[in-house]
């Protein structure tokens, strides 16, 4: 019951929070320089073409006029027509961010299993060379943007030596699988094409890699730190001295609690992938939903980049919900300060 009243009352927080953020970005999309209906139409289209279309997107009528036009097509589902490709907002959302999701999903899974262990293992040999090689990665890899992470390897494994595909998410002459998730792997495995698997998977490696290394560095430093400061606590000095071993005390009783920032910078770094992506997937040729929404933005497609800010603001929404619920199995104080303050 606590749990189902915790989501409860984040749910109905995230209905104000998601309004505020449409509004805010309703208004800085229709502020923004240019002509929307002139962008879409080109230089040389007649001006009563264009006054035809400002009609239909209702540009000629006041801002919040328009807000509510666009808040109640939203409300159903209809983000409108995107001027980019002339085809429902909704449709391209659901065509574009399967692919994004599949590549940060992967991203997330190298950064948090890297990043931990990494982590782990320096904190371990705290203070060793280890250590001091494992923390120079890791500030090399927070400083270094992930577009820079995805030039490098397109040039070493994709260009020099050819170990990976370059570009696109299948080679040509591999077949597409059915559409089921819209995740490539996953869809050629229920399909039992494991060809197309194999090749998605390689497509795939590239760029979630370029895009795991900053949060992976990230992570491996917040796990170092926080493992190196609870080895002080007189808990774990008691558990050496009955004797516990210590691959027993840095596994269970050192790692749980020292997850819990970790599982926090990992959640963020997770959700702030899908805004981070774009110069990834564009070096790549990634048909993915950054990618979709960084062209909207330099063509000022107004419905497009409502639609797709919109969508990160959920996943960020859904993200910190789930990640209060890891922190709260990490921790159970947190669980009964939650509880109090029912």
């Amino acid at each position: 019951m606590r749990l189902l009243a915790f989501l409860a009352r984040r749910i109905y927080q995230s209905i104000f929070v998601l309004l505020g953020l449409s509004v805010l970005i309703f208004i800085i999309a229709r502020i923004l320089p240019g002509d929307p209906a002139r962008t879409a139409l080109g230089a040389r289209a007649p001006q009563w073409v264009v006054e035809r279309l400002r009609e239909d997107m209702h540009l000629n009528d006041p801002v919040p006029v328009q807000y509510v036009y666009w808040l109640r097509g939203a409300l159903g589902g209809d983000f409108g027509i995107s001027l980019v490709t002339r085809r429902d907002v909704a449709n391209d959302i659901i065509e574009f961010f399967p692919a994004s999701f599949e590549l940060v999903l992967l991203a997330g899974i190298i950064s948090g299993v890297a990043g931990i262990g990494l982590g782990t293992l320096s904190a371990r040999h705290k203070d060793t060379w280890v250590d001091n090689v494992v923390r120079i990665l890791s500030y090399m890899g927070v400083v270094t943007p992930a577009f820079v992470f995805a030039i490098i390897l397109l040039l070493i494994f994709g260009l020099a030596l050819g170990w990976l595909p370059a570009i696109g998410r299948l080679s040509d002459g591999i077949p597409a699988p059915p559409t089921v998730t819209g995740l490539m792997t996953v869809d050629a495995l229920l399909a039992g094409q494991l060809a197309t698997f194999w090749d998605a998977l390689k497509h795939l490696i590239m760029p979630a890699v370029a895009l795991a290394l900053g949060a992976l560095s990230q992570e491996a430093r917040i796990t170092r730190a926080t493992m190196a400061d609870n080895l002080s606590k007189d808990y774990i000095a008691t558990a050496r001295s009955l004797g516990i071993p210590e691959r027993i005390v840095m596994g269970r009783f050192l790692l749980k609690p020292s997850l819990i920032p970790t599982v926090s910078i990992l959640g963020l770094d997770f959700a702030g992938s899908f805004s981070n992506a774009f110069l990834v997937e564009l070096i790549f040729n990634w048909p993915g939903l950054s990618r979709y929404g960084m062209n909207a933005m330099l063509r000022k497609d107004l419905n497009a980049i409502s639609a797709v800010i919109l969508v990160l603001g959920v996943i960020f929404i859904t993200v910190n919900i789930v990640v209060d619920l890891v922190v709260g199995g990490l921790d159970p104080r947190i669980r009964l300060r939650a509880a109090r303050s029912e």
